[in-house]
């Protein structure tokens, strides 16, 4: 097999793949062009995401070049891959905001330079498309029989699958026609929900250009698709108990997105070095044969790494350190400033984990607290009603609260 291939299938980028031999055969005779797609569904794209993007990263190591498309008009529609429901349509504003907003997130993480990776938005042949024209054209190459096979769709015909939704893989598998044409695209790669789409997308490409013929080895397609990434404890990757874990540090900050990673099932330690690292198998294989403990720091450390900046991950580091193992530097945890007057009049404990946020409500507060999840600079609080003054404050005037053993807050008082 060739080398690139081996190398993601040795990662786990390997699912399916529509002809894995001639595929194998056609990168050992040269560099091809192969494209990712995403929807810009939020502002902000999550880390489970990012797996394509880490294969690509690969691929583009090996010499091949990537397109990472955007999906400002099939944004407009709505992937019904995976969802048990019809996405939130949003009005076409915000979908423009998010294009850019997640193509400078790609842009920081490929570096596009317009030679070797690229991005590209399928609005600029999807939003004016003639609709007669396009069933005529497109719609033709289609069976509904066999759309109807597939998982996306199948599962969504027992709650409900709109005319409009119906409609995506065409749209889809048209993207991946025009690429082919303005880019002379071979491979598209995806994760497995989207084996349907992307399978569409490279018989459109042999109907109407004839791929499957031995003399025209030049409009040959290929699909290849990853697992769809899961933690050993069952949740879906990218998620915590706050929710997703986005890249925009607004959204996650450095330090939880550090934490998510520090605090992952020990059996998923070597499957996310080697989808979420660039590190070497064999060093990889190093850290996980030793202390469970430290591989789990030193992936939270390389991914946040990848993600946000070496200095970032060292900020992340310190504050894990500072919060959970009594050294490092208090400055890099995460801190919210409340005012000094109110502690000197006290604050009640379920109002500063409120204030705080580390509970969304006071309820979930109270409950916290009796529970025995509730900590003030290493002192438990047990008591509801327990308040929290000035006096309490640790030796350089701040407090360090925590919610459980994850889960804290530096709070500074701002005069």
């Amino acid at each position: 097999m060739n080398e690139a291939l081996e190398t993601l299938k040795a990662r786990g980028f390997f699912a399916q793949c529509t002809d894995a031999a001639a595929l194998s055969a056609r990168m050992d005779a040269g560099p091809v062009t192969f494209y990712v797609g995403c929807d810009p569904t939020g502002p902000s794209l999550h880390i489970g995401h990012m797996v394509p993007f880490f294969a690509f990263r690969h691929l583009l190591r090996f010499g091949h070049r990537g397109v990472a498309l955007i999906g400002g008009g099939t944004g407009r529609i709505g992937d019904p891959s995976g969802k048990t429901e019809m996405r939130k349509m949003l009005d076409y504003a915000q979908i423009d905001a998010n294009v850019e907003s997640i193509k400078k997130q790609l842009d920081g993480f490929l570096g596009f330079d317009g030679t070797k990776a690229l991005a590209a938005n399928n609005k600029d042949w999807l939003e004016n498309l003639n609709y007669i024209d396009f069933l005529r054209d497109i719609g033709s190459c289609f069976s509904v029989n066999k759309m109807l096979t597939f998982e996306a769709y199948k599962q969504r015909l027992e709650r409900g699958l709109s005319f409009i939704e119906f409609n995506y893989q065409l749209l889809q598998a048209y993207d991946f026609y025009m690429l082919h044409q303005k880019y002379n695209m071979t491979l598209q790669i995806g994760g497995d929900d989207q084996w349907g789409n992307i399978t569409a997308g490279v018989d459109l490409i042999r109907r109407k250009l004839g791929g499957t013929t031995e003399l025209n080895k030049e409009h040959e397609a290929f699909g290849l698709t990853f697992p769809l990434i899961m933690r050993a404890d069952g949740k879906k990757m990218g998620k915590s108990e706050k929710g997703a874990i986005f890249l925009d540090r607004t959204l996650t900050s450095v330090f939880d997105f550090f934490q998510y990673w520090r605090n992952v099932p020990d059996a998923d330690v070597r499957k996310f070095f080697l989808l979420f690292t660039f590190l070497d198998i064999g060093e990889i294989e190093k850290i996980c044969a030793g202390d469970i403990n430290a591989a789990k720091e030193r992936l939270a450390y390389e991914v946040t790494a990848v993600i946000h900046g070496k200095e970032e991950a060292d900020k992340a580091l310190a504050g894990a350190k500072a919060a959970f193992g009594g050294e490092g530097d208090k400055a890099s945890m995460p801190t919210v400033e409340l005012k000094r007057t109110d502690f000197e009049a006290g604050v009640n404990v379920c109002d500063l984990y409120f204030n705080t946020k580390l509970c969304a409500t006071k309820s979930d507060a109270r409950r916290l607290i009796q529970q025995g999840g509730a900590s003030v600079n290493g002192k438990n609080i047990s008591d509801v009603k327990a308040v929290v003054s000035v006096s309490d404050a640790d030796s350089d005037g701040e407090f360090v609260v925590k919610a459980g053993k994850k889960k804290m807050v530096r709070v500074v008082l701002k005069d």
